[in-house]
Formats: structure tokens, sequence, C-alpha cells
């Protein structure tokens, strides 16, 4: 996810067109987005982290919630950090020793659509307990970029060796000075949520059985392992290292989840 992906398939390029663009195209998360019928919004994040992570969770929803189309209000965890399985209508942000699986975090979406109905965010203490990325700059970047794809959000750049943006969501080898989202991540989500939607998707989803009857896919791939990359499904993005960084598998009918990934430097 830290850098620049390669197009694998005339036909992947063709579903996944929107993923290409420059330091001020646009960025939407191919038009996937919660479904809402007013803005402001809410969007919860379980809390689901060690007191390790609390400060930089916390950051990360003050700084979403700078939009003018959102809040990301943080609340208690509806799950076990391990397992870290989605609930419908919010988010669950999860932090574990998952293992030296090459990946330092992952942020898995599941959507019904073009709707966004529930999302994980998971960070591998495995790796953030080393001297390598055990430092502010990494932990809050990598909270930041993994929250902002569950609202709907790609990268804005996606090279990593270049001039950083001063965003949590552009690539870069050097995370100090992309802490933050920056205004043009906040006007990207002024422009995904400018339209409105018949059904709600976020909070009062789980409240009225699915989305004023439009179909609920809560318990949709609930038992697939999502901690390992044999769930994941497909790979349809590749990083400049060459490892797999988005993967997309379908739970059938409209449902599918994505993972994005964030792989280590090594």
């Amino acid at each position: 996810m830290l850098y620049k992906r390669i197009g694998i398939g005339a036909g992947l390029i063709l579903f996944f067109g929107a993923f290409v663009f420059g330091a001020n195209a646009n960025h939407a998360w191919n038009g996937f987005h919660w479904g809402r019928t007013a803005n402001p919004f809410t969007v919860e994040l379980g809390d689901n982290v060690s007191s390790a992570w609390d400060g930089y969770l916390a950051t990360t929803a003050s700084d979403w919630s700078a939009s003018s189309v959102l809040d990301t209000l943080v609340k208690a965890g509806k799950t076990k950090p391990r397992a870290c399985k989605a609930t419908n209508g919010r988010v669950e942000v999860c932090s574990d020793r998952y293992g030296f699986t090459g990946w330092l975090g992952i942020a898995q979406v599941w959507t019904s659509g073009t709707h966004i109905v529930k999302g994980a965010v998971k960070v591998n203490d495995s790796y953030f307990n080393t001297s390598a990325y055990n430092t502010p700059a990494w932990r809050n970047l990598v909270m930041c970029q993994e929250v902002g794809h569950t609202l709907g959000l790609d990268h804005q750049d996606e090279a990593f060796n270049n001039p950083n943006l001063g965003t949590c969501m552009d690539y870069t080898n050097d995370p100090s000075a992309n802490q933050h989202p920056n205004q043009h991540d906040y006007d990207q989500l002024e422009a995904i949520y400018a339209h409105g939607d018949s059904v709600n998707t976020s909070l009062a989803f789980v409240e009225d059985g699915g989305g004023n009857g439009k179909g609920n896919p809560a318990e949709v791939g609930q038992d697939i392992d999502l901690t390992d990359l044999s769930g994941w499904g497909e790979a349809v993005r590749q990083d400049a290292q060459g490892k797999n960084s988005l993967f997309v598998r379908n739970l059938g009918g409209k449902e599918k989840v994505f993972t994005f990934v964030v792989w280590t430097r090594e």
C-alpha cells in the first residue's frame, strides 16, 4: 500500500480504472461509500487496540472528523483483537501480534454493491514492537491510512521515493511528513458524499436490519479467517516491489470484501 502499484491485466485495469490517478486527481476508491440519507454522518471506530495504540486511534478519529461530511467516533470494541471480526455498520480497529506475516497493517472493507457496510483495520504488533516500526510516525501513518480506506478513499500518490504530499494517504518511505489527512483528502470526501442515498449502512444499518430492507450482508463471509492471506481472495493490484497490495474476495451476490495491505519494507 505504501508503494506504486503495477497493473496486472486488461480486465483488472478496466474494473479498477478509478485507481489510476496523480497527486491532484480523484482518489476516491472506485465509488465505494457508506450509504447514508444525510450529512454529516458518523462512522464508529471500535477500539480493540492496546494502550500503546489508543492515542493514535484517537488522533486518527479526530483527524477524519475534521471532514464536513462525516465524523469518526471511537467507541468500545465489539470483537476480540486476534480474530477482529467485523461488525455491521461500523469499523472495528484491532491490534495484536499477528505474526511475521510481512504486513504492517491491513484495512478490510465489506461492500454490497457500491455501499460499504462494515470494515476492519488490523495493525500488526509483531512488527510494531520492533525498533524499525515502533515509532510515532509509522504508527500514526498506518492507522490514519487504513481508516481512510474504510471511508472510501484510496491514495493521493503511489510513488514512494518522491517528495511527500503531507497526507497519510500518500505512499512514502519516510512517514514523518505524512501524518494526517490534508485538504485534498477532505475535498475528496465531500465529492464522494455529495450525492444522496436512500439507505443507511452506517449505524442505522444495524438498527433497521439492513438498510431499509435493501438486504443485510452482515453475516456473509463472517467465518473466513481474514488475518491470513489465504482468505483474502484474488490479488488485483501489485506494488513497486512486486508484492500484491490489494485483494478482493467475492462473497456471493453483490457482496465482496476488499483487503488493502501495508507491507514491511524488508
